[in-house]
């Protein structure tokens, strides 16, 4: 491919597959360098990444809306006192401080426990993911679950939160299933990216094998209406088998189909 004289980047042969892929693919380069439209793109993905991170969640927005809902909700946080320690002590954002394990124990037995399932909104790793798309999906998903098949616990938002927090609130709830809506660590393309973990009679001490991950949903990635069939057909095969993880398989999907859609396996990597 001649290059032409008035410019000096040199692109790339692979260029026209850019249009099919979010993905930094065929930047082409100037010299031995990445071209200087390509480089501050990296940048400001970066920082929006970063952004995503450090952003503290609009807990008393959040908490209004699903208000306004009708929703019966409250506020916890895990024994994380800062997003600085959260970030350098992954174990503390796994277990609830003692005033909100209170709190929700108070509110467990005024409540007439046991419930069906838990659901959580966690900060995690992005509040972003949460505050775009925790109402839209929950929006989706609640008229799914009407009463009494479902037994709903009230709402919690969980801030400084990690996956292993749902398990915790679900004991002090005595709740039999979870299900945490939880930001995924920001992507260099994704800062906005929500995950869902399903969990089946959650305890303390309860592994990543064990739960159901449904994950990169948001306006780029998995929709909400199929991420909301996902989980009110893995809710309901948890019940059924009584069982979550690596044991259940979302069978919901051809082979074919499974191919053509955004991740919605366990995924480690992007497990806060």
């Amino acid at each position: 491919m001649d290059e032409p004289a008035d410019t000096p980047v040199i692109p790339d042969a692979w260029a026209k597959l850019r249009r099919f892929t979010p993905a930094r693919i065929a930047l082409g380069r100037a010299g031995t360098s990445l071209p200087t439209q390509a480089q501050l793109d990296f940048q400001l993905a970066h920082a929006r990444a970063r952004d995503a991170v450090h952003h503290p969640l609009a807990t008393d927005v959040l908490r209004a809306a699903l208000a306004q809902r009708g929703h019966t909700v409250t506020t916890v946080h895990s024994a994380a006192p800062d997003r600085q320690t959260y970030l350098q002590r992954p174990d503390l954002g796994r277990r609830l401080d003692e005033t909100s394990r209170a709190t929700l124990a108070a509110l467990s037995a005024a409540d007439d426990a046991p419930f069906d399932v838990a659901f959580i909104l966690a900060d995690g790793l992005s509040a972003f993911a949460i505050e775009q798309n925790a109402l839209p999906f929950l929006d989706a998903m609640l008229p799914r679950l009407p009463a009494p098949a479902w037994k709903l616990a009230p709402l919690v938002i969980a801030t400084q939160s990690r996956v292993a927090l749902g398990d915790d609130i679900a004991v002090t709830l005595h709740a039999r299933m979870v299900a945490i809506l939880i930001g995924e660590r920001p992507g260099l393309s994704s800062p906005d990216s929500l995950g869902i973990y399903l969990t089946w009679q959650p305890r303390i001490g309860t592994t990543d094998a064990q739960r159901n991950c449904i994950s990169n949903i948001r306006r780029e990635g998995l929709d909400i209406d199929v991420a909301a069939d996902k989980l009110l057909w893995l809710m309901n095969e948890a019940r059924s088998r009584q069982l979550s993880g690596v044991s259940l398989k979302d069978d919901t999907q051809t082979p074919e189909e499974r191919l053509a859609t955004p991740a919605t396996n366990f995924l480690l990597d992007s497990r806060p």
